[in-house]
């Protein structure tokens, strides 16, 4: 598996995407920024300007079944806010 999991592909984020040309990735938890900056330019073939990362810890979570009350947690990832230079552009819509 590479360092780019899946973008994130919200209403919040095509609004970011088309106003200030930042994009949203889940990533690698060990990748850097550096090393998101590379993928991202490799992937899409644009020149990134800036890489902001957020990690986010996993929520627990209950159920209530036949079988008593099941307890878990949700995964932890991590997030990365991907601002590309001049006028470059990422179409997630083109390959559908």
């Amino acid at each position: 598996m590479g360092i780019i999991i899946k973008p994130i592909v919200t209403e919040k984020m095509t609004v970011l995407g088309d106003k200030l040309n930042r994009y949203g990735f889940i990533v690698d938890r060990k990748a850097n920024k550096l090393e998101i900056k590379k993928a991202v330019e490799q992937m899409y073939n644009v020149s990134v300007a800036s890489v902001n990362t957020a990690n986010y810890h996993g929520k627990r979570k209950s159920r209530y079944t036949k079988a008593g009350i099941l307890r878990g947690r949700m995964n932890h990832y991590k997030k990365a806010y991907v601002t590309l230079a001049g006028e470059d552009k990422i179409d997630f819509y083109a390959n559908i």
